[in-house]
């Protein structure tokens, strides 16, 4: 008891209690922030993914406006090109500057032009066969010449360059040997000789008979 006859305040174990209670609701006002914390990153990831997903497809649709307008363009620069160099006329220098001017139209798309040069290995993934032309050994698998252009966007192969590549045949005998079927790049060497078979078929069938 105190001089004045008075009690002291029991406030120890009130104030244990209440420093108790605070750390609680701090503890759970903190679990409550992290999970708003996770739905609002959940949010942000689900509105990034749906934004890219949009303007991809945006993008292709793009691409796929674009694609006759690099279609034509294409076609314009093979017949300048190819008229330039039958051209004797004075006129190639025009020609050959407008089909220039279509390579940059088409760069300005996003699409690069590239050449095959004669002697460089032919590259299935670059190059498009149109033509054999008969070589030396030294020369076998390379292109002889470039027929037309190729076009890329982005490292990506949209048109391939046209080339005649070069092919050496062996000679057995003083014969050329047999080329493998699987190595024929002009469909019209295995035309003739499936026309051929389609014969022999026929008149074994008429002798049976």
């Amino acid at each position: 008891m105190s001089s004045d006859g008075e009690d002291p305040p029991a406030d120890g174990g009130d104030d244990a209690a209440f420093r108790a209670e605070v750390r609680d609701a701090l503890a759970g006002l903190s679990a409550r922030l992290d999970r708003e914390h996770e739905r609002a990153a959940h949010r942000e990831s689900v509105i990034d993914r749906l934004h890219e997903e949009n303007q991809r497809l945006r993008r292709g649709e793009l691409q796929a406006m674009l694609e006759p307008v690099r279609v034509a363009l294409y076609r314009v620069h093979d017949q300048a090109r190819r008229l330039a160099t039958a051209d004797e006329s004075g006129a190639a220098s025009v020609l050959d500057a407008l089909a220039d001017d279509v390579a940059d139209a088409l760069a300005r798309l996003g699409v690069e032009r590239f050449r095959a040069e004669p002697g460089q290995p032919y590259d299935p993934s670059r190059h498009r066969p149109v033509a054999v032309a008969a070589v030396g050994p030294a020369r076998d698998g390379t292109v002889v010449e470039a027929r037309s252009d190729g076009f890329e966007e982005g490292g990506r192969v949209l048109r391939k360059a046209a080339v005649s590549v070069g092919r050496h045949e062996a000679e057995t005998n003083g014969e050329p040997e047999p080329a493998d079927e699987t190595e024929e790049i002009v469909s019209s060497g295995s035309s003739r000789r499936g026309a051929a078979g389609r014969d022999e078929t026929m008149n074994n069938s008429t002798r049976d008979r």
